[in-house]
């Protein structure tokens, strides 16, 4: 059975970083592009940015270009978001996706 675990989310100061890790099971990594989305409270869910099959194309949303790097490692199966220089509007929670198939999301949150 696919499944994609999220982690690495928390509570964080404007300015700051994180690092959230898309752990997946059921299927070999490198099989699949993997999308990172966000959903703010009261919006509808968006892309942030994907990463191709064998991480030779990436590309990112325009509100996190240059903040952002997603990375993947098909050893480990899985997939990465660096966030740095994080504001309060990247609060959300944060999603990895496999073709129709989610993760269950983990929370950021921005704030001093």
């Amino acid at each position: 059975q696919l499944q994609l675990v999220e982690s690495g989310g928390g509570l964080v100061q404007p300015g700051g970083s994180l690092r959230l890790s898309c752990v997946v099971s059921g299927f070999t990594l490198d099989s699949y592009a993997i999308g990172w989305f966000r959903q703010a409270p009261g919006k509808e869910r968006e892309g942030v940015s994907c990463i191709s099959r064998r991480g030779d194309s990436t590309k990112y949303a325009d509100s996190v270009k240059g903040r952002f790097t997603i990375s993947r490692d098909n050893a480990k199966n899985t997939v990465y978001l660096q966030m740095n220089s994080l504001k309060p509007e990247d609060t959300a929670v944060y999603y990895c996706r496999a073709e129709a198939f989610w993760g269950q999301g983990t929370l950021v949150t921005v704030s001093s």
